[in-house]
């Protein structure tokens, strides 16, 4: 029979931290912290396995699993001296999601869950506080109705909050027993109304119900959004966590919190945390109410910090602190609750934290002896490194303040107001730069966050669903701005004196929380000394080079800042859309006249030498692989009738002649047609140009450096061992007259792109003729897929949505297809020349899943954007050690 529920706690613990993906990993956790002997509450997961049959079945369940939960449960009945369903004694569960992989705030959860007419007697009797009992009965009607019965959650919100208003009470915990009792009547009124049933007042039909939620909730839009975001299978499934409760409402002896082993903004080894006394798990993370730090040292004179409200229980999170550092050596994510100042752990896992504090954390972790440096290695998702490289306030600029909320994600934003996530996104598609303003957010706004600069909500703390899912994406956030007033209906923020609507300007420092009026400039960031240590780290132990796409001083500079060992990629054509070269571009093209056509050369050249002298400085000896021209024709044929007849006044024809020549160039499908070698076999005094241009700059700066350059000359859009012959022999010449002009010598080497599919599949003829591949995934993948990347965005993110691909084949590279090609390429090429270089110059050189393909079938090196070279080189490091893994598993 097949095994659908794993008990922990309690000493009856089937679980551990290994099992993560059978348990989720919240319920590995509570099992593992049980094995180590933490107070963890009793209780029983069930398998994600489950998850993955209820939807293969049509959303119904294993015939086994009734009886097993059963079981289950009589432990944990056992173990509480409590029985569900008890009018006396009643036990009282949590129903909570645990997928494999944190999803912080994208699952429902339903706590209380046992409640009823009777068993709130009982509580009352048993717990002696009988406003406590009701308040726990309200909030399970109010979770239990959003969530299982899908009443909206604001129908709730407004009942309190009317009922607040009535009875002149400010806060939640100001209502009395008898207040709490005539909100639950008025809840249960709202759900008779919004389903046309009566609240279900058995527990087993509640515990199903939740249970049938949080499978459910797995598919809902926000999971599906989030999965998305971060590359989560739908396949995996979510485990649901069934657990005794224990209460942080039942008086100011008991408390509930969110706290960090480190702080995940910094990285700073301190306890950083936040608790709410007499509150419940929700208040907390859902930013209700604004809560109190952990520690005196970091409370403010008006503030009550845990430390010296609750100080046993706090003592006793120092310890456990240490403990779970020293067990998972990583940044642990803890929820607690305090019943009677007792400590009971509800969850642990490895905290969500910012590119910063990864860095610092992965760093002195290593430092400590608690992980290796390879270790620290691995710990950095690569992606997040983009978080480091995004501007920062300029300290000069003159700004007005507007107000100041907690810094709950750094780095700097600024945009338009837009009080709905609906909203951010309709602006961010018109190319606007938008911040996301709210009250508080959940989990239905997560489409509005990831589209959005940044996020300002006016409740909530460091742990609330704000901070933790912005920090998360990389977004900017301030949380808890308290003294700004928003008015969804008005649709305006107002603080000290202002009043801002939507689509009015404000800027956000997510470093230190503040808020300002209007935008105020920022400047690139400074790297701290921990990304120097980590990529000192990652360059010690990675194999392949990393090199940059640059055809500008500025990117060739920013580049090698960034670590670049070269540039694998410099796309000339880029070069020649400035005012004072484009009519020289567009002579040479229009011109039927050979004499003309020269004139327009001889103008070029000057500048292309200027242009590669910049370049072969700039990387001071290192490799500059130098695309020979390869437009699509039609980007710089003349557009409007003025350009038109700039041309002709320069060319000394008519109009209508040019108009006739621009329209025989025009092209039906341009980037299949006359570009790459193709032009520069059709006008080879274009090539002949660059060429010269690339040698000449060569021996000046080799001249000036007293330092060999060695230029790397690329032949683009090769299909054929004859295209590449004809067109070398070509450069060859160039290359003899000039360096016979200059009675020189020059080492350099000429190679190819291989971007077409038949360059692949004929790789082993064209590498005799070539002293290096690129592989251009860019447009290997449009001509493999037969998709152009400028028009395929309309559909295909429903392939990905629907699972027909696994991912945009522009961002992570095609395995099976794309990168079949490309591993034929480097077998069939080193094949005929086995110490042939081999890189990658396509957008996929920065990502990192695209990287570990490219260790796996043995390139050279990547090449990318200047700023996704941090992010190479770590990707290529982690990349590195997965393989030394993997050969010693072999």
């Amino acid at each position: 029979m097949t095994k659908w529920i794993y008990s922990f706690g309690a000493g009856h613990n089937e679980g551990n931290a290994g099992m993560r993906n059978l348990l989720g990993g919240k319920g590995a956790n509570l099992a593992e912290m049980a094995n180590i002997g933490l107070p963890v509450p009793p209780g029983f997961t069930i398998t994600t396995e489950v998850c993955s049959a209820f939807y293969e079945n049509g959303r119904a369940y294993p015939a086994e699993l009734e009886s097993q939960i059963e079981d289950a449960m009589g432990r944990v009945e056992k173990a509480m001296g409590l029985r569900f369903g008890d009018a006396n004694a009643p036990l009282l569960v949590s129903v909570r999601s645990g997928a494999r992989v944190s999803m912080p705030g994208m699952m429902d959860t339903v706590l209380n869950l046992g409640l009823n007419d009777e068993t709130v007697e009982g509580l009352v009797r048993s717990s002696g506080d009988a406003r406590f009992a009701w308040d726990s009965y309200r909030r399970f009607i109010q979770m239990y109705g959003s969530v299982v019965l899908g009443v909206p959650h604001h129908r709730f919100e407004d009942i309190l909050e009317q009922a607040k208003r009535e009875l002149g009470k400010e806060d939640d915990t100001a209502l009395s027993a008898e207040d709490w009792q005539l909100v639950v009547k008025d809840y249960k009124s709202i759900v008779q109304n919004e389903t046309g049933k009566p609240f279900p007042e058995n527990p087993k039909d509640q515990l199903w119900g939740a249970i049938g939620a949080v499978f459910g909730s797995w598919m809902n839009p926000r999971a599906n959004t989030y999965r998305k975001l971060h590359d989560i299978p739908a396949s995996w499934g979510t485990a649901v966590n069934v657990q005794s409760m224990v209460f942080g409402n039942m008086g100011d002896d008991c408390a509930t919190g969110v706290c960090f082993t480190r702080d995940p903004s910094t990285g700073e080894n301190i306890f950083y945390g936040e608790y709410l006394i007499n509150a419940q798990g929700e208040d907390v993370v859902a930013g209700i109410r604004t809560p109190q730090p952990m520690s005196a040292e970091r409370a403010t004179p008006d503030q009550n910090p845990m430390e010296k409200a609750l100080p046993q229980a706090y003592q006793e999170m120092l310890k456990v602190r240490e403990l779970l550092e020293r067990h998972y050596k990583d940044m642990q994510d803890i929820e607690f609750t305090v019943q009677s100042n007792k400590l009971y752990l509800l969850q642990t896992r490895n905290g969500k934290r910012t590119a910063a504090a990864a860095l610092r954390i992965a760093i002195d972790m290593a430092r400590e002896g608690l992980i290796t440096q390879e270790d620290a290695i691995t710990r950095v998702p690569p992606s997040s490194l983009d978080q480091l490289l995004h501007p920062v306030l300029d300290p000069k600029a003159e700004r007005t303040q507007l107000a100041r909320g907690l810094p709950a994600s750094p780095g700097a934003a600024t945009g338009v107001i837009a009080f709905s996530a609906e909203d951010v996104e309709d602006r961010a598609a018109k190319g606007e730069d938008v911040i996301l303003v709210r009250i508080e957010t959940s989990p239905e706004d997560v489409h509005g966050m990831h589209a959005a600069r940044g996020v300002l909500t006016t409740r909530g703390g460091m742990t609330s669903h704000a901070a933790v899912v912005a920090r998360g994406m990389g977004r900017v956030c301030v949380a808890g701005a308290g003294s700004i007033a928003v008015d969804y209906k008005a649709q305006t923020l107002s603080v000290g004196g202002h009043t801002l609507k939507a689509g009015d300007w404000i800027t956000l420092d997510g470093g230190t929380g503040a808020v300002y009026l209007g935008r105020v400039p920022t400047i690139p960031p400074s790297l701290s000394g921990d990304f120097s240590t980590l990529m000192g780290w990652a360059d010690s132990v990675r194999r392949l080079g990393i090199r940059a796409n640059a055809e500008t001083p500025e990117d060739a500079e920013t580049a090698r800042r960034f670590g670049a060992e070269g540039i694998g990629l410099c796309r000339t054509e880029h070069m020649f859309f400035g005012p004072d070269r484009i009519g020289h571009v567009r002579q040479m093209i229009m011109t039927e006249e050979p004499e003309a056509r020269a004139r327009a050369i001889g103008a070029l050249l000057p500048f292309q030498r200027d242009d590669f002298s910049a370049l072969f400085r700039i990387m001071a000896g290192l490799p500059v692989t130098i695309r020979l021209l390869d437009p699509p024709l039609h980007e710089f044929l003349p557009h409007g009738e003025a350009e038109l007849k700039d041309v002709a006044a320069a060319l000394g024809q008519s109009v209508d002649a040019l108009r006739a020549r621009r329209s025989a160039l025009s092209e039906a499908n341009p980037m299949l047609g006359h570009r790459g070698c193709r032009l520069g076999i059709s006008y080879p005094e274009i090539y002949a140009m660059q060429v010269r241009a690339i040698t000449e700059a060569a021996l000046a700066v080799s001249k000036e450096a007293g330092k060999a350059v060695i230029p790397e000359i690329m032949i683009p859009l090769v299909g054929t061992k004859a295209e590449l012959d004809l067109v070398r022999k070509a450069c060859e010449s160039v290359i003899a007259d000039v360096l016979k002009e200059q009675n020189a010598e020059l080492t350099y080497t000429i190679g190819t792109m291989i971007e077409l599919p038949r360059a692949a599949i004929t790789a082993d003829q064209i590498a005799e003729s070539a002293d290096f591949f690129s592989f251009g995934t860019n447009d290997l993948t449009q001509t493999t897929l037969g998709l152009s990347r400028d028009d395929a965005g309309s559909f295909l993110p429903a392939y990905v949505e629907k699972g027909l691909l696994p991912q945009d084949p522009f961002i992570s590279i095609d395995r099976e297809g794309v990168g079949a090609l490309v591993r034929m390429g480097v077998e069939k090429g080193r094949a005929t020349k086995p110490d042939l270089k081999l890189g990658i110059c396509g957008e996929h050189g920065g990502d990192p899943l695209s990287i570990s393909f490219f260790e796996e079938v043995g390139l050279d090196y990547v090449s990318c954007s200047p700023f996704r070279v941090p992010v190479a080189r770590l990707a290529s490091a982690q990349a590195a050690l997965a393989a030394r893994r993997n050969a010693v598993k072999a």
